[in-house]
């Protein structure tokens, strides 16, 4: 793994992060608060948490008012089944994918994880003790119940997407790779889990889009846009807590290892690559939106919410404090009013390029 650089805790970075760029305007459902009160007590039945450290950590992620700005208009059942999903996630990415025992040991966890998303597709409870099973399921009864079989298919083909790509970075990380930004790129599409997130906005919303519309590659081509554009937010959102005394694959440290320059340069690197994107995706939208079914505007409308409300969320929210519990905001962020690169020129980025020739 390349060294990259680290902040010693307690010791504040000699360099800030760039301003966000993001038009878009914020929305956020009024029923998020009665939808976390109802999430708090099924965490809890669920027995997810270890300890009371754990249970402050993992209702510390607010993951109710995460996706209450992903779905504004969304039914509070609609709401409640994709906020839970959201807990469940930050909880099992912690306890099983950036930290704890499978951290580094990929061939322990794609068994695990297969088993785990087995439990997702079975229609029946298993008798697997596990927790994270046992309460994934009781997830996917949700989504059944407020969604069609569909949208519950084209969930669980994101969350599987979305392990295979946490087993390719525990799978750098065991060997010590730092991929590099084409590999990164579409490592970053699967693991950072905006695929499953984005798929619950059909469920939430309880409008289904016909496959003609969801399976054309202007859609793909948005879809995958606003996920990356929320994954490398999310780097910037955590990386002061993940360069406390170590190194870890992100935008910066991958940047920073193929140019091999100062980190500032791959700081405003990462944020010029990440509002190309953006821009590329607001260009889109504009021209394909009128041409779209209600179901398709509804959709497309989430990925806007998200893009906004996971930038919003991420500057305030106690899982991106430094020690991932305080109700502290992230250090150094701040909004721009203007992008960093407004280019229109394809990314020189092989596998993605494509987003600007649909």
């Amino acid at each position: 793994m390349a060294e990259g650089v680290t902040v010693a805790e307690g010791v504040e970075p000699e360099w800030e992060l760039p301003p966000i760029f993001c038009p878009l305007d914020p929305a956020v459902n009024p029923a998020r608060r009665r939808v976390e009160r109802r999430a708090i007590d099924c965490i809890d039945q669920w027995g997810l948490c270890a300890d009371a450290r754990e249970r402050v950590r993992v209702i510390g992620t607010r993951s109710a008012d995460f996706y209450a700005r992903f779905a504004p208009d969304a039914g509070e059942d609609g709401l409640l089944a994709a906020a839970l999903w959201v807990y469940w996630g930050f909880a099992f990415d912690d306890a099983r994918c950036d930290t704890g025992f499978y951290r580094g040991r990929p061939s322990e966890f794609v068994p695990m994880a297969a088993r785990i998303q087995r439990a997702l597709e079975s229609p029946v409870a298993t008798a697997d003790g596990d927790v994270f099973a046992r309460s994934l399921q009781d997830i996917a009864a949700r989504f059944h119940r407020a969604g069609t079989p569909v949208q519950f298919q084209r969930f669980v083909a994101a969350h599987r997407a979305w392990l295979v790509g946490v087993a390719w970075q525990i799978a750098n990380e065991a060997r010590g790779h730092m991929p590099g930004l084409e590999d990164y790129v579409t490592m970053r599409l699967h693991s950072a889990g905006g695929e499953p997130t984005f798929a619950m906005l059909e469920i939430a919303n309880g409008s289904e889009v016909a496959a003609a519309e969801m399976d054309s590659p202007i859609v793909r081509a948005l879809t995958e846009m606003a996920i990356l554009v929320a994954a490398l937010d999310n780097d910037g959102h955590s990386l002061l807590r993940e360069l406390e005394g170590h190194t870890v694959q992100n935008i910066y440290s991958v940047l920073q290892s193929e140019t091999g320059g100062p980190f500032e340069e791959a700081l405003q690197a990462a944020a010029c690559l990440r509002d190309r994107v953006l821009l590329q995706f607001l260009r889109l939208r504009d021209r394909v939106r009128p041409r779209l079914s209600e179901p398709g505007r509804c959709y497309v409308d989430g990925l806007a919410h998200g893009i906004r409300g996971n930038a919003e969320w991420g500057l305030k929210v106690p899982r991106y404090g430094k020690d991932g519990i305080s109700d502290d905001e992230s250090p150094g962020i701040a909004w721009a009013e203007k992008p960093l690169d407004d280019s229109r020129e394809p990314l020189p980025i092989p596998s993605i390029a494509w987003w600007w020739d649909v």
